[in-house]
C-alpha cells in the first residue's frame, strides 16, 4: 500500500461522495420525468457492482485469507461477506421508512403531493434526508476507498458505479431544500454535504486500521465491501432503477454494466 495509492483512494473516494452534489444539480436544471437515464445509470451501476463483487472483490478476499488461514478461507470470507451484507441492513433498520434512502419515494412525489408543499414540511424533509444519506454513505465510504486500494484498473469502474448511484440521493435532498428554501445554493450544498460522509468513513477507517493493515485485516474489508455492494445493488440500486423507468431498460442497464466490468477485467487479465 503505497502513500499514491493511499491519495488516488481517498481522491476517488471524494469524487464518488461529491456526486450527490450532480443530483443537487440535476434536481432543478432537468425535468423530473425525465428518468430513462436514471433506470439505465442505476442498472449500470448494479451491474457493474455485482459483477465485480463476485468475479473480482470475493475472490480476493478468498485469497488473501487462504495465505493464513487455508482450511477456513472460505469459512472467514463468507462470515466477512455476510457481516458487510448484516452493517447495511442494520443502518437501513436504524433509520425510519420515510427518511432512508433506500426507501426514496420524494423524488416523484414532490410537486405532485398537495399535502407535501408546507415549506416546514418540505425542509424537515431534505433535512432528513441530508443526515440519513450520510449515515448511509458512511461504510459505502471505507467499502469504496478499500476498493480504490487496488489500484485504478479495479477502482475506476466501481467509482463511477457508487457515483452514479449517488446521483438519485442528491436529487432527494435538494429537490425538498429548493423547494423550502427557493435557493439553488443551499440545495446544492445539502446534497454536497450529504456526500461528504463517504470521504469521512474512509478517513476515519484509514486512521483507525492503518496502524494494523496485514492481509487478514485487507482480506476481511474486501470481503465487507463485496457483501456492501452486493446489498446495496438488490435492495436500492435495482429496485430504484424499475420504479423509475421501464424493466427492459433496467435490465439493459444491468447487463451493460456487466459486460463492460468483464471486458475491462479480461483486458486486464
Amino acid at each position: 500500500m503505497t502513500t499514491e495509492n493511499i491519495i488516488l483512494a481517498f481522491v476517488l473516494t471524494l469524487i464518488a461522495g461529491l456526486s450527490t452534489g450532480l443530483g443537487g444539480l440535476i434536481a432543478f436544471f432537468t425535468k423530473r420525468d425525465n428518468v430513462h437515464f436514471l433506470t439505465i445509470a442505476l442498472g449500470f451501476s448494479a451491474g457493474v457492482m455485482l459483477f465485480v463483487s463476485f468475479t473480482d472483490i470475493f475472490p480476493s478476499a478468498l485469497k488473501g485469507f487462504s495465505t493464513r488461514y487455508a482450511d477456513n478461507a472460505m469459512l472467514a470470507t463468507c462470515l466477512a461477506f455476510f457481516g458487510g451484507m448484516a452493517l447495511i441492513a442494520l443502518i437501513d433498520f436504524l433509520i425510519p421508512e420515510g427518511e432512508n434512502p433506500h426507501e426514496m419515494n420524494y423524488v416523484e412525489q414532490i410537486g405532485h403531493n398537495h399535502e407535501m408543499r408546507d415549506t416546514r414540511k418540505f425542509h424537515r424533509m431534505g433535512i432528513m434526508l441530508a443526515l440519513s444519506i450520510a449515515i448511509h454513505n458512511f461504510p459505502e465510504g471505507l467499502a469504496t476507498f478499500a476498493v480504490s486500494l487496488s489500484g485504478l484498473d479495479v477502482a475506476l469502474p466501481i467509482v463511477i458505479a457508487i457515483a452514479l448511484h449517488n446521483i438519485p440521493e442528491g436529487i432527494a435532498v435538494a429537490v425538498p431544500i429548493y423547494q423550502a428554501t427557493g435557493s439553488r445554493w443551499k440545495a446544492l450544498l445539502y446534497s454536497l454535504l450529504s456526500g461528504l460522509s463517504e470521504p469521512l468513513g474512509a478517513l476515519i477507517g484509514f486512521l483507525i486500521l492503518m496502524p494494523f493493515w496485514n492481509t487478514t485485516i485487507e482480506s476481511a474489508v474486501l470481503g465487507i465491501t463485496a457483501g456492501i455492494m452486493v446489498y446495496i445493488s438488490i435492495d436500492e440500486l435495482l429496485p430504484t432503477s424499475e420504479r423509475y423507468g421501464h424493466h427492459h431498460l433496467s435490465i439493459i442497464g444491468v447487463v451493460a454494466g456487466m459486460a463492460l466490468m468483464a471486458l475491462s477485467l479480461i483486458i486486464i487479465g
